[in-house]
């Protein structure tokens, strides 16, 4: 079965780019192949990673949705929409080199995400005996913990910025997955973005008070925020790239 890890936080605390960086690391490492999934709705991993996404699975459910009223049914004659669906999904899967991304995305219009978020459990469920590594990048807050779509979790990788709001929302999470009974080998936090790679006083005490172990800190690096701007994938930063540097440090002191 897979070592599933875990990448959670508040939104805009830089999850994304950090889980990109830990998936093109443990393909270096010759881990793969790698299963990496966007379980954010507003997805955006396979930007960092620098590949093309042709499908979401919740852009297969709404073409399936839609098949009946279509003038042209997409599903060929004699396949049932449950098969249809799944060879759909199977397209869905990105193939790169060292990784394979799935990507959640979300129905269209009002309502919540459940569908797609039963359709991701699925997913998972099913591919997990195919992959050492499944690296999750979930939206931010509580929500594919609280529903227990993850099929397991081993690692728990838990990413604020240096405020204490970010550090108080993750420590609400590592709370929840103790609750949930996931009993991953490791939960750890790393903070992100810390100016000249220093935490002040106030985010260590904060910290402390959480009672989080912090796997690593990682600093502000202008060069990641001029790619994003660009659209330049992030795994592309140079080697001596001080960000790239801190997340290698991190992902050898988990022994991953």
């Amino acid at each position: 079965m897979a070592h599933v890890i875990a990448v959670a936080g508040k939104g805009g605390v830089g999850k994304t780019t950090l889980t990109g960086l830990i998936i093109q690391y443990l393909g270096e490492k010759g881990k793969g192949p790698i299963l990496a999934v966007d379980a954010d709705a507003n997805s955006n991993l396979n930007e960092v990673l620098g590949v093309e996404v042709e499908a979401t699975l919740g852009e297969v459910r709404e073409e399936v949705a839609r098949s009946e009223m279509a003038k042209d049914n997409p599903i060929p004659a004699g396949m049932t929409k449950a098969d249809y669906m799944e060879f759909k999904f199977d397209d869905a899967l990105v193939e790169d080199d060292d990784f394979d991304l799935l990507v959640m995305g979300r129905t269209q219009g009002k309502g919540c995400y459940c569908f797609v978020n039963g359709l991701l459990q699925a997913q998972l469920q099913k591919l997990q005996r195919h992959y050492p590594y499944i690296i999750v990048d979930n939206e931010a807050g509580m929500e594919h913990i609280s529903r227990g779509v993850l099929p397991s979790m081993q690692t728990a990788i838990l990413v604020s910025d240096c405020s204490r709001r970010g550090v108080q929302a993750v420590g609400r999470i590592a709370k929840l997955i103790e609750e949930c009974d996931m009993h991953p080998q490791k939960i750890g936090l790393i903070i992100n973005r810390a100016p000249g790679g220093v935490l002040n006083e106030g985010t260590r005490e904060e910290i402390e008070k959480q009672g989080l172990e912090l796997l690593g800190v990682v600093p502000q690096d202008e060069t990641v925020f001029e790619y994003d701007c660009e659209g330049t994938p992030t795994v592309t930063l140079p080697e001596n790239s001080p960000v790239k540097k801190a997340v290698r440090e991190i992902v050898d002191k988990l022994g991953l």
